[in-house]
């Protein structure tokens, strides 16, 4: 069910992607920019309010909720919504050479793996995300294909023209 959260771990898959992006505004912010750090709750709770039309009610629904600055983890939320939006890329270049819901329908996950070992897995870091997608799509990183397996999925759960 699409229900707009304050929490991030129980968003659903299509407000998850407004989580990451009000996390990697005030990342940017936090780095980039000279904030009062007293207005960073502010900011977070107009953030939620403004994408995702909810406000948190106390820093432990808003800014405080994740342990990832504390640890001092800054910078890679966004990778949590391009794995995402990559996926979708990826496995729209893998249907190209064999039936993939064939596969997840019967549990036939080799052909998968087989793929994923010899167009990604294999590379690790001796390529960019960039250089993975360019070679194994054939183009550049496209939301597009992200943006249509969500309409296509919600428009059909929702049953939307």
């Amino acid at each position: 069910m699409v229900k707009p959260s304050l929490i991030r771990v129980d968003a659903d898959e299509l407000t998850y992607p407004l989580h990451i992006m009000v996390r990697y505004e005030m990342e940017k912010m936090i780095m980039s920019e000279d904030i009062d750090v007293n207005e960073l709750p502010r900011l977070w709770d107009d953030k939620y309010e403004a994408y995702l039309g909810i406000r948190p009610t106390n820093d432990g629904e808003g800014i405080l909720q994740d342990v990832h600055w504390s640890e001092g983890l800054i910078g890679y939320f966004p990778s949590y919504a391009l794995g995402s939006a990559y996926s979708v890329q990826f496995e729209n270049s893998m249907k190209k050479e064999f039936d993939v819901d064939l596969a997840l329908r019967t549990g036939n996950f080799e052909p998968i793996l087989k793929w994923l070992e010899t167009n990604i897995h294999q590379y690790g870091r001796t390529k960019t995300p960039n250089q993975i997608i360019e070679d194994v799509t054939g183009e550049g990183f496209l939301a597009k294909y992200y943006m249509a397996y969500l309409s296509d999925k919600f428009k059909g759960i929702y049953q939307i023209d």
